[in-house]
């Protein structure tokens, strides 16, 4: 276990959860919130594990010489990420491309980027910025581009109250500056054209 989940963290964790629940107006002995402080801790824990974990690692334990120069698409990666200015979740797809020049990584390793990324407070368009820069540092491809859509619950249970709101953010290097290699892209994930 790290230290992260260590059993200090989760008791100071759970100290301010029990004075939030107060200061909201609640009885932190109250039957059903009994253990709430402890599991809205280890909740936060989990939410903002991205901290722990080195996205350049993972994408270089599994980097492969290989010749292969066209584009690479994974696409509708689910994830899940707290908003750092309401710490209320936002949630979508990640589609990412990259042009391999050399090298290329195993398929889920671009999964495990996004999650570690989103598994910090964020902001989508910095996420977005985080995960293209990644992928071009660590893999020095001929070009990346990435693609988020995402509903924000501070959008959608506060503010404007808006349900039905999709942010979508992207950012790109490369061969994808060009207007063709970001329609491929575009056509490829069947969205329309930045």
């Amino acid at each position: 276990m790290n230290d992260r989940f260590s059993e200090e963290n989760i008791d100071k964790l759970k100290e301010y959860y029990k004075s939030v629940l107060s200061l909201l107006g609640e009885d932190p002995q109250r039957e059903g919130l009994i253990k709430t402080p402890e599991r809205v801790a280890k909740a936060m824990l989990t939410l903002t594990s991205g901290y722990d974990m080195d996205p350049k690692a993972v994408l270089n334990s599994a980097k492969f010489k290989e010749d292969y120069s066209q584009m690479v698409i994974v696409k509708d990666i689910d994830f899940f990420s707290m908003c750092e200015h309401h710490m209320l979740p936002f949630y979508g797809k990640v589609h990412v491309a990259y042009i391999p020049s050399g090298y290329i990584t195993g398929l889920s390793k671009i999964a495990r980027v996004v999650n570690i990324f989103a598994k910090r407070l964020q902001v989508q368009e910095r996420m977005t910025l985080q995960i293209k820069e990644c992928i071009q540092e660590t893999l020095n491809p001929l070009g990346v581009m990435v693609v988020v859509e995402a509903k924000h619950m501070c959008m959608q249970m506060r503010g404007v109250e808006k349900q039905n709101s999709i942010t979508t953010t992207s950012d790109f290097t490369g061969a994808f500056n060009q207007a063709k290699t970001r329609e491929e892209f575009m056509n490829l994930i069947k969205m329309p054209a930045l």
